[in-house]
């Protein structure tokens, strides 16, 4: 019950961000997922604290210097790029 309120607690930022500011700014994430949707998806896959962490990670890997592409959540907790991504269709 306390894990998923901070799932909220985290999740609400990224959706307000989604709804109210990224739509004012140009498009600017490399990867697919976006990054945010990356962050949300990473905290229900993984929890909050581990998904908070990889959101981030996945952020900071959001820069010209990397190559971007489709990068989906990984099973297991990482904060490296995911390797072997299964392409959804």
């Amino acid at each position: 019950m306390i894990n998923n309120f901070f799932k909220k607690l985290l999740i609400y930022p990224v959706k307000f961000y989604q709804k109210g500011i990224s739509p004012l700014l140009p498009p600017s994430c490399r990867y697919y997922p976006t990054c945010s949707s990356y962050m949300i998806q990473a905290i229900e896959k993984h929890g909050p604290i581990a998904g908070l962490v990889m959101g981030i990670a996945r952020i900071f890997r959001c820069n010209p210097f990397l190559r971007g592409g489709h990068d989906p959540v990984p099973d297991h907790f990482s904060i490296f790029r995911n390797k072997n991504p299964k392409k959804e269709d």
